[in-house]
């Protein structure tokens, strides 16, 4: 078996891959707020979203070598 089968072509730390995902979720959470007479859940869903995009950029930021993006 090849060297690039059994690992990801991309070297991404843990911590990145879980900040990136952070920021999938939380942009798809915006999605519903901008549709026309959003319910109170949904506005709710527009604050959960803000926290993850902001936990998901620092995670994403920090996970690398040096000094944060």
């Amino acid at each position: 078996m090849s060297q690039c089968s059994r690992h990801s072509m991309v070297d991404v730390p843990n911590q990145a891959a879980v900040g990136v995902g952070l920021m999938i979720v939380g942009t798809l959470l915006f999605i519903p707020g901008v549709m026309p007479g959003s319910s109170p859940l949904v506005l709710a869903s527009i604050v959960a979203a803000a926290l993850l995009l902001t936990v998901g950029t620092y995670l994403f930021g920090v996970s690398g070598e040096g000094r944060p993006v």
